[in-house]
């Protein structure tokens, strides 16, 4: 028994993988590729993608949103678990990074799910509300610049369906956001987190997965 999250060492967190990740290998191929990216450390942990299979799966969700894409490694998890018919608004600035995900979500047969989009997010956001999409996504995924996650949030929760999910990664932000803030990045997540621990819009809960995931339910 455990009143507290336990901490995973390395060799835990070895033995987690080998008892519970089911990866589709073009998942593993694409997390390999990525690896040797010298920005690696933007891709999510294997185990954070299957755990948003699982979040597809549990609502049923057949519209979704994606901001921030890299190297495509989420929508790729994201698109697995929707239906034949499911689509992702994937929105992303990096032709270059985006272009890797390309060959993976081919090879995957997932590529006709997957919209991308190559603008700033808001903008891509604001035109989706302007033709009147609101209300018409399942999931959200937020996973991009930390100084602009409120307008994402606030975009996003619009969006959203009653009963969507929001998913934001990164909201411990490696230990940083239990500490006063030296850039704006980490001052702009940890006021994204006071916000949201006091928006009655949502239900709420902060999981201690990969860089520390926020579940949002739009109530």
């Amino acid at each position: 028994m455990s009143d507290r999250t336990l901490n995973l060492d390395d060799t835990l967190y070895q033995y987690l993988l080998d008892a519970s990740l089911r990866e589709h290998p073009v998942q593993a191929e694409l997390r390999a590729v990525t690896h040797s990216h010298p920005l690696a450390g933007m891709q999510i942990s294997p185990e954070q993608g299957q755990f948003m299979m699982l979040l597809i799966n549990l609502i049923g969700a057949r519209r979704t949103l994606e901001i921030g894409v890299f190297t495509g490694y989420s929508a790729l998890a994201v698109a697995l678990a929707l239906p034949h018919d499911g689509r992702i608004i994937a929105c992303d600035v990096s032709q270059e990074f985006t272009d890797v995900g390309r060959t993976y979500w081919e090879k995957a047969g997932v590529a006709h799910k997957i919209d991308l989009r190559l603008a700033p997010a808001v903008d891509t956001l604001d035109t989706l509300i302007a033709e009147s999409q609101a209300g018409h996504f399942d999931f959200a995924f937020i996973d991009a610049d930390k100084a602009n996650y409120d307008a994402y949030y606030e975009r996003c929760l619009t969006l959203l369906r009653h009963g969507g999910l929001i998913a934001i990664d990164n909201v411990l932000w490696g230990g940083r956001v239990a500490r006063p803030a030296e850039d704006v990045d980490t001052a702009a997540i940890q006021a994204l987190n006071r916000k949201l621990l006091g928006d009655a819009r949502i239900e709420l809960s902060m999981l201690p997965v990969g860089d520390g995931l926020t579940l949002a339910r739009k109530r």
